[in-house]
């Protein structure tokens, strides 16, 4: 067993490095692929609706809903569209108070990294295992008042998990976990405030990618090594103050990392960074050229296929997904709305390309989504 595990890792790897050298290839624009949306039981779409946060390769999803007590359940939807809705162990259930249970991250093996927050408003991380046994847990330094706590937003194809950690002042740290159940916190030189990015930011050897802000509320990426040594990652074009600049949201299992930039302008901009440096900017089809309009980017999958939002002229916004070698195809959930802040909200995507997450409709309602790729 031990040697076809990593026959097939090896597999993977090599795929993903012949991709690689892909991602800097010249943009270009087509639409396909289909849709299919999804609200989980007992959903509520008039307090917060369904929300998927992450699918893995064999298309399983996770995510939350929020019942019409706002109270949030972790659901499971697995591939034929069943759906297991779970809270995790000390989650509150206080009506209006948003305590319950989230989840954020899987992995191919089922294991399940959230969040829980109790009858005190404190969060806690979690990892349920594929059987659905769980393990909760605290980062080093973690606050005990409302809101604070240890939130698990990622969970690789070892179990390990990274997120974030609200200390006692209120301070948020990023973590990761290292050896069995051995956690660390860290900050970025010059941190304020340090963000470990949602669902696909710590890879498989343990490299985690996120961002900070500065004292002068400048936004930098980060990409941090299994020996704790921290790379920032700035983009070209970021703007500096005012929260402007570089934000990284996924990386692969190469090293390659996905995020957006924010310009002087205000205007989004998505980008790819090579596993050895280099950038690429990107605009999706549609984009718009205005104050808080752009293109964001938000996963990565093996192959170096990315997706995320595009924010249209009138503020819609819209999805994409981007080819590792530069084509497009861009989608909105049937039921999107068209409006300001309306419209569909990619989250990840898996190695065959199908993107979950949510749209907003016309009335303000939250559903899920997962798109299909068409094969060219």
């Amino acid at each position: 067993m031990k040697s076809q595990k990593w026959i097939m890792l090896a597999a993977v790897a090599l795929l993903a490095s012949l991709t690689t050298a892909r991602l800097f290839a010249e943009d270009s624009a087509h639409n396909s692929g289909h849709v299919i949306t999804f609200d989980a039981p007992g959903a509520s779409v008039a307090q917060g609706g369904t929300v998927p946060l992450a699918n893995n390769d064999w298309g399983t999803i996770v995510g939350y809903y929020t019942d019409k007590h706002v109270v949030p359940h972790a659901f499971v939807r697995l591939p034929w569209g069943q759906f297991i809705s779970f809270q995790a162990p000390g989650a509150g259930t206080g009506h209006g108070l948003d305590q319950g249970t989230v989840a954020f991250a899987i992995n191919d093996k089922g294991a399940i990294a959230g969040q829980l927050e109790n009858s005190s408003n404190v969060f806690r991380a979690f990892v349920r295992s594929p059987e659905g046994k769980f393990r909760v847990f605290d980062a080093p330094g973690t606050g005990t008042g409302a809101g604070q706590g240890t939130l698990a937003f990622d969970i690789n194809p070892e179990g390990k998990t990274a997120g974030i950690s609200i200390d006692g002042s209120n301070t948020v740290h990023g973590f990761v976990q290292l050896q069995d159940t051995q956690i660390v916190t860290f900050d970025p030189d010059g941190s304020i405030y340090t963000y470990v990015c949602e669902e696909t930011c710590l890879n498989p050897e343990g490299w985690a990618t996120g961002f900070f802000l500065d004292a002068n509320l400048t936004f930098h990426g980060f990409l941090r090594a299994p020996d704790g040594d921290i790379t920032i990652v700035d983009a070209p074009g970021a703007g500096t103050g005012n929260y402007l600049g570089t934000t990284a949201g996924s990386i692969n299992v190469e090293g390659a990392i996905t995020g957006y930039v924010v310009g002087s302008d205000g205007l989004y901009h998505g980008f790819l960074r090579s596993p050895s440096g280099e950038f690429k900017i990107f605009e999706a089809p549609g984009a718009g050229t205005g104050n808080n309009q752009g293109t964001v980017a938000y996963s990565i999958n093996v192959f170096g296929a990315t997706t995320g939002q595009v924010t249209d002229a009138s503020g819609a916004n819209h999805g994409f997904s981007r080819s590792p070698w530069g084509r497009f195809a861009t989608f909105d959930a049937p039921g999107a709305g068209a409006g300001g802040t309306q419209g569909t909200r990619p989250s990840t995507n898996n190695a065959a390309g199908e993107v979950t997450g949510w749209y907003i409709d016309q009335k303000g309602g939250t559903h899920g989504f997962l798109w299909f790729p068409c094969e060219e």
